[in-house]
């Protein structure tokens, strides 16, 4: 099934703005706008304080402690530990007396071993171990690197995701800002067209009925600028929430320069896309992994050593002292097929996240596909747009001169007025949208940061 991710990201922030215009309220308590600021100002502010990019900065961070567990586990373990026993088991009586350095010969006495009196014993003991041999936890540290090179290239994926969103609400605001001047020239149109209605009416050339006419598009056109106000604000302060502000952004007059080149320089640049390199990292994990569960048939080897104290009245006590070095070599030669089973599973994986990568570099090179050719379809609805406007213009004007000179009804004043409103929003829309899907050209291609000229924040500097 045919994905249209560009026309739907592109539709919503372009017909938020051309959609009920009927709509009369504005929002209470509005934080008045701040200062101005360019585009690049706001891609800088929202890689820094966009609450996805702080929350996914410390989920990269949180990635990073992995590796260190990972090492931990080839790093020596001490180990401190006091012990309390109290017993009458002849065998336990006999060790903790040898132990604490109070056996006597009364000790050897039948009666006294087979049935001892209860004897108490703190123990305290300082243990460490050491790994020589440990495949599988070397392994483990090969893979939590490869996981947090794949989380960092997600990390800089989000950045762009961020980026693009900005970049689109920018625009967003922008638009907003020019259908009011779109909408005032509306009324302006419509209270002339009120005034000559009434000129006409009053010389006895015109209806009253026509007066009634005028009134109401001029009601309909304040109404019109009434919704585009709203809609500004809306948009300020939706600019303001990617910020991670609490306040309305208004825009400065930054217009978006990004120099349109041919099909095949955006398709090459899909082979560094972020995701892409994520998901590259993601199946050499879990090649990994399959070495990680092979690993698990080879035998582990570590030496250790532990000092002992052992004392009859006092924890920490000292009435005997020992110690003690040891080798220890384990192979787990039967574990009912568990590590067969694991290792199949790896393997399956392995091939599942093969087809991802497949998948995901596929649909890159058709999403930039999609997206050139609709730069190019937004390319060229611009161009007709401004044609439209020129006739819409030449048509009105005509049509006005007409009824001034009792040659044409109002209606086809009005008619002509509304099709000059449609031809001037239309415009609009469409530049705009031009400008949204080489925005999102620039996305699919991996390299919007470039074009717009901002730096991903590194994860060195986090």
């Amino acid at each position: 099934m045919l994905r249209w991710k560009m026309k739907l990201q592109t539709n919503r922030f372009v017909y938020l703005l051309l959609a009920a215009f009927s709509a009369s309220f504005f929002l209470p308590g509005e934080a008045p706008a701040g200062e101005a600021v360019t585009l690049r100002q706001a891609l800088g502010k929202a890689l820094e304080n966009n609450h996805e990019i702080i929350a996914f900065r410390n989920s990269l961070a949180a990635q990073k402690e992995d590796i260190g567990i990972a090492q931990s586990n080839l790093m020596p373990k001490l180990t401190l530990e006091e012990r309390f026993l109290r017993t009458n088991n002849p065998t336990y009586v006999f060790m903790s007396k040898l132990n604490q350095g109070h056996f006597t010969m009364q000790d050897f006495d039948i009666d006294t071993l087979n049935d001892p009196s209860p004897e108490n014993d703190f123990q305290t003991s300082l243990a460490v171990f050491q790994p020589l041999l440990a495949m599988q936890a070397s392994i483990g540290i090969d893979m939590s690197e490869t996981a947090y090179a794949a989380k960092k290239e997600e990390y800089y994926r989000k950045q762009e995701a961020i980026a693009l969103q900005v970049a689109q609400t920018y625009l967003m605001v922008q638009m907003a800002e020019e259908y009011i001047t779109l909408a005032k020239q509306g009324v302006a149109d419509a209270s002339e067209h009120l005034r000559i209605a009434r000129i006409s009416y009053k010389n006895g050339l015109g209806l009253y009925a026509d007066t009634l006419r005028a009134s109401t598009a001029l009601t309909e056109a304040e109404q019109k600028l009434v919704s585009a106000e709203k809609n500004l604000k809306v948009s300020q302060r939706s600019l303001g929430l990617l910020l991670g502000l609490e306040q309305s952004i208004t825009t400065a007059a930054d217009t978006l320069n990004i120099t349109l080149r041919d099909l095949d320089y955006y398709t090459g640049s899909t082979e560094a896309r972020r995701d892409i390199l994520a998901m590259q990292l993601h199946f050499e994990n879990t090649r990994n992994n399959i070495n990680f569960n092979k690993a698990a048939y080879i035998p582990t080897l570590g030496v250790g050593s532990s000092y002992q104290l052992n004392d009859e009245e006092l924890p920490f006590g000292s009435d005997g002292e020992s110690w003690q070095v040891f080798a220890l070599f384990q192979w787990e030669l039967y574990d009912g097929s568990k590590r067969h089973h694991e290792k199949q599973k790896a393997h399956y994986q392995m091939a599942e996240t093969r087809e991802q990568l497949a998948r995901l570099m596929n649909a890159a090179s058709f999403q930039v596909f999609e997206s050139f050719l609709g730069v190019e379809e937004a390319g060229k609805n611009a161009e007709l747009a401004r044609s439209a406007l020129i006739t819409a213009e030449e048509g009105q004007r005509l049509v006005r001169i007409r009824y001034e000179n009792s040659l044409s009804p109002l209606v086809d004043l009005l008619d002509a007025q509304v099709s000059l409103d449609q031809a001037r929003t239309n415009l609009l829309k469409r530049q705009k949208e031009q400008q949204l899907t080489i925005l999102m050209l620039c996305f699919e291609s991996g390299i919007i940061l470039q074009e717009l000229g901002v730096d991903a924040i590194t994860a060195e500097n986090n």
